[in-house]
């Protein structure tokens, strides 16, 4: 018989390489799910893993698998820590993603690191994870996979919106939960302001001092990627054959780039949210603290932007990670082909024990 509630950590690591998220949930069945997140907080990356991770796409297959070695390995230690700090002892799961290493769907290939099987022996858990691969065996994009607990958890907005290292957005169209990325955001952001000794511009402030490249803004928004119908994904490859390479032509000062590559995503973002009169929209993801991006979205958007409390800002991702581990261990369809355009609906993910 299946339980109707569950205590599970959710981790994950995202392309802007912010930190390892790491969550502590409870999830209840009854009408519909409900949550409640009891522990939530993010480890940074030391100097050795954000430059590691930043090129992963530029490894060889070996290099990779001792990589993925060592990242198991640290995630492991992570985890541990977390669940020390914080005296859990009613856990059923640790349901993570890994650290997207190489996404190239369109070769039926897919790669995450930290979700080798030894994980869940140096833990003593119970551990599900790599959630992409079967998707995309299945001729799926394998991302985004977060709308299934968008559509389960947050049923009440129209739209959910992600600010990440990209920037995606679910919502139910015709009957079915569609998804897709919409354009890169804090991937972008991040590699320019680093050049001025920053993590992060924080709350945009010197991309508001810049000044906008129309011909560059124009460029930017030609790209044949935004043209596509979904389901579609984005990976760090697309960025820097597409993206970098664009910006760097015109040889601009980090402030106008970070002014440009703003109003772009505004642009990109409003034209999907826009799609339906008297929307609400959730935003979450890091990029709801860049104040000025939020100001020129808000501009452009005719609809109703709600920005939740801190916690589910930062961690609705690692949430609903640990949400489809939830679905995996129950054996229900955790990954929906009307977002990836996978064969069908599918429970996807790998369970390892102890």
């Amino acid at each position: 018989m299946l339980k109707e509630e569950y205590y599970v950590i959710g981790v994950m690591s995202g392309t802007s390489l912010d930190g390892l998220d790491l969550v502590y949930a409870q999830f209840k069945r009854g009408s519909k799910w409900i949550f409640n997140i009891i522990h939530a907080e993010t480890v940074s990356y030391n100097g050795f893993w954000i430059e590691t991770l930043k090129g992963l796409v530029d490894k060889t297959t070996a290099e990779l698998e001792a990589i993925d070695d060592d990242y198991t390995l640290f995630l492991a230690k992570k985890i541990q820590s977390f669940i020390k700090k914080h005296g859990i002892t009613n856990l059923d799961a640790i349901c993570s993603h890994g650290h997207t290493a190489l996404h190239e769907p369109e070769k039926q290939f897919t790669y995450q690191i930290g979700n080798r099987a030894i994980i869940s022996k140096l833990l003593n858990r119970k551990v599900v994870c790599d959630f992409r691969v079967q998707d995309v065996e299945l001729g799926g994009q394998g991302a985004p996979l977060v709308p299934i607990g968008d559509k389960l958890l947050f049923s009440e907005y129209d739209f959910c919106l992600n600010l990440g290292g990209f920037s995606n957005i679910s919502l139910d169209f015709e009957d079915k939960r569609i998804a897709y990325d919409i354009c890169p955001v804090n991937i972008v952001l991040n590699y320019y302001i680093n050049r001025l000794g920053f993590d992060y511009d924080d709350q945009g402030k010197i991309a508001s001092m810049g000044s906008i490249n129309k011909g560059l803004l124009v460029l930017l928004n030609q790209l044949e990627f935004y043209r596509l119908p979904p389901p579609k994904s984005l990976g760090l490859e697309w960025v820097k054959s597409n993206i970098f390479p664009l910006i760097e032509k015109y040889g601009m000062e980090v402030q106008d780039i970070l002014h440009t590559f703003c109003e772009h995503i505004a642009i990109q973002l409003s034209k999907e949210i826009n799609k339906k009169n008297n929307a609400s929209v959730l935003v979450t993801g890091g990029g709801v603290y860049n104040t000025y991006l939020m100001e020129r979205l808000q501009l452009y958007s005719t609809n109703k932007i709600t920005v939740p409390d801190k916690t589910l800002i930062e961690f609705k991702e690692a949430l609903i990670f640990a949400f489809l581990g939830v679905l995996k261990l129950r054996n229900e369809v955790n990954c929906l082909k009307s977002v990836t355009g996978a064969l069908k609906n599918h429970s996807s993910g790998v369970i390892f024990y102890p």
